[in-house]
């Protein structure tokens, strides 16, 4: 019998070609349909993928097509891996040098919506149970790779599947970073309103997890400095076009997205075009709510919330913004950390939550995850890591992101990012080496193998 490593690279070309097909389904949440839940881009992700898995002899089952999985294994033990197949929005126009749906190679490097988040996990989770069967590894717990399709806006899917199935005994979401992330820090959704303005329009941002990368304000004439406000760009090296109409002024901030969790790696278009403004000499009460509540920090200083612990500091993110009746709403994305609750963040927040211009209120809040560096579930996936890469000085993790490990028991993220690498997720461009994508298999197929022993 061939090594696990040459196994693994026997099937680079299946591995590409799969997730090729999976990139080019547009699975960005949609609007519902009787059989979509989520719209029909996440509905045929979904069943593209379990076609696959069906093709390769496994039991598959579509739960309405807001998850599904395949099994293969026995025991009354249930490892899971959990994965997502929709995705965040991409545009062309977002800075993208290919088409987001048309997954590309150059040099070795795949380029595509998904490619690293989370399609290629999948795939590469795909491949590590064919593996395993060319292994011959006695299977003495059931081993199910479960797809959800809206992770990225809400994870209701991966809550009709554990309603419906239960959780797992040992499991990990290939849906974060490796060694492996033993906590995740908690969350606080909140929008923002106005309560008075004179912006005439306003609209920004594609989603309440990504840092906004564009957004466009109308105002009047007159109503503002535009010598102070091209100066104050041009000295913040920010990028923006002031277009004049008869009575109006049109102002378009271009700054760079990245991911909620991590808002001090992005340039946030809403926040420069509001403090730019007001450095500008506009006057307006919501303009200087927003930039005495949030302004350009990332760290809640504004909401009285900035805090730490010994595992990471709250961030803090204003993603989209638009106008509606007259009224700018927007939203905010509080990750804290991990020895703290929910509601401890909302009682530091209770007095800075209103002013004259403008209010904050709380939406859905999720507590923090956490397991211990030694507990059975981490150890095992951190050996497994080790073992593959020789890599034994970056050690498990606390992140301020999200992943399906907070949705269902005895689970953390193993994967799929490697130390150092920024791929892009959220981003233009995202991608992922396919060298990488075969290590991730090779991970994938240690890691079970050590969860068989548990």
């Amino acid at each position: 019998m061939m090594d696990r490593k040459t196994l693994v690279e026997g099937y680079k070309d299946e591995l590409v070609k799969r997730l090729g097909t999976l990139v080019s389904i547009n699975s960005e949440e949609g609007t519902p349909e009787a059989d979509a839940p989520f719209g029909a881009g996440p509905r045929d992700a979904l069943q593209a993928a379990l076609k696959m898995l069906a093709e390769d002899g496994l039991d598959t089952v579509n739960l309405d097509n807001y998850a599904g999985y395949a099994e293969v294994g026995t025991g009354k033990e249930c490892i899971g891996i959990i994965g997502h197949l929709d995705v965040v929005p991409a545009h062309k126009e977002d800075g993208w040098d290919t088409d987001p749906f048309q997954m590309v190679e150059k040099d070795g490097v795949l380029y595509g919506r998904g490619v690293s988040d989370d399609k290629g996990a999948v795939v590469a989770s795909m491949i590590a149970l064919k593996v395993l069967k060319d292994m011959q590894i006695p299977l003495n717990k059931r081993i199910r790779l479960i797809m959800g399709t809206n992770e990225e806006t809400g994870s209701k899917g991966l809550a009709y599947y554990v309603k419906k199935e239960g959780s797992v005994d040992y499991g990990f979401t290939p849906d974060g970073d490796f060694p492996c992330i033993n906590g995740e820090k908690g969350m606080v959704s909140a929008e923002y309103h106005s309560k008075k303005t004179g912006i005439r329009e306003i609209q920004g941002g594609t989603a309440k997890n990504i840092v906004c990368r564009s957004c466009s304000i109308v105002v009047d004439k007159c109503s503002f400095s535009k010598k102070k406000l091209t100066d104050w760009y041009n000295n913040n090296n920010i990028t923006f076009a002031i277009e004049d109409n008869d009575a109006t002024i049109k102002i378009t901030v271009i700054g760079v997205a990245a991911h909620a969790s991590t808002p001090e790696l992005g340039t946030n278009a809403i926040s420069y075009l509001f403090v730019g403004l007001k450095e500008a000499g506009y006057q307006d009460p919501f303009v200087d709510f927003y930039c005495s509540h949030f302004g350009l920090n990332t760290d809640g200083t504004g909401l009285g919330i900035k805090c730490t612990d010994e595992y990471g500091a709250l961030t803090l993110n204003c993603g989209t913004i638009h106008m509606e009746n007259g009224v700018v709403k927007g939203s905010v994305d509080i990750r804290y950390p991990v020895t703290m609750s929910s509601r401890q963040i909302v009682k530091m927040m209770n007095d800075h939550m209103a002013d004259d211009g403008g209010e904050v209120v709380i939406g859905n809040t999720v507590e923090p995850l956490f397991y211990p560096v030694d507990s059975p579930l981490v150890s095992s996936l951190t050996e497994a890591y080790q073992e593959v890469t020789g890599d034994t000085e970056t050690q498990p993790m606390v992140i301020g992101g999200g992943t399906y490990a907070k949705g269902i028991d005895h689970t953390i993220a193993f994967g799929c990012g490697f130390p150092g690498n920024n791929y892009h997720i959220h981003d233009a461009n995202e991608w992922v080496r396919i060298d990488e994508l075969l290590k991730q298999v090779e991970i994938y197929v240690v890691g079970i193998e050590k969860l068989l022993k548990i």
